[in-house]
């Protein structure tokens, strides 16, 4: 079993570090405020200046918390059940910054695949993503990937059931479980 384990918004929840980063520059946004993927467009917020904030978020890696407290165990038992790769998509400069902070949190996987953009993960050869994001989830979906879709703000209205929706990253065992099966 190949598991694809995306990164921001799955381990890291470098969305927090953008809020404040950007609740200091513009007008407050809450985490419950983002309802879809591109949420920045509702707040008139240039994309290109978006990715790049959020790139610059990850030179202060310590400083952003994990999406949950056992994201260590977790993937941990992920690790046990097949090859569990990192893949994400992500400004080729951030790439040391979030394999420190991978370490630093005891996330545990084979190999570290960057890609330039999100929907190029499911060309990649891999049995299950999880990943959170509803347009990389689409993508995977359409090229007949198993996609285990992680519970976020943005991602609340994605409406195909073939994604499995989990709240922790531990839910994504038993769902794992189910496909070995099949």
């Amino acid at each position: 079993m190949r598991i694809a384990l995306d990164v921001d918004g799955v381990l890291a929840d470098v969305i927090h570090a953008w809020l404040i980063y950007n609740n200091k520059v513009r007008t407050t946004i809450l985490k419950s405020d983002i309802s879809e993927w591109d949420f920045w467009r509702k707040y008139n917020i240039n994309k290109f200046d978006f990715y790049e904030e959020l790139s610059r978020c990850w030179k202060s890696w310590k400083d952003i918390p994990p999406t949950e407290t056992n994201i260590s165990y977790a993937s941990g038992e992920l690790s046990k059940m097949g090859t569990v790769d990192i893949v994400t998509a992500r400004e080729n400069s951030t790439h040391d910054d979030v394999k420190n902070w991978l370490k630093m949190h005891g996330v545990m996987f084979k190999n570290y695949v960057g890609v330039a953009e999100g929907t190029e993960k499911a060309k990649l050869d891999y049995d299950v993503f999880i990943d959170d994001s509803p347009i990389n989830a689409e993508s995977m979906l359409a090229s007949g990937k198993s996609v285990i879709l992680y519970n976020q703000p943005w991602n609340l209205d994605f409406p195909d059931p073939r994604a499995k929706r989990i709240y922790e990253l531990k839910n994504a065992i038993d769902i794992i479980s189910e496909i070995n099966r099949n």
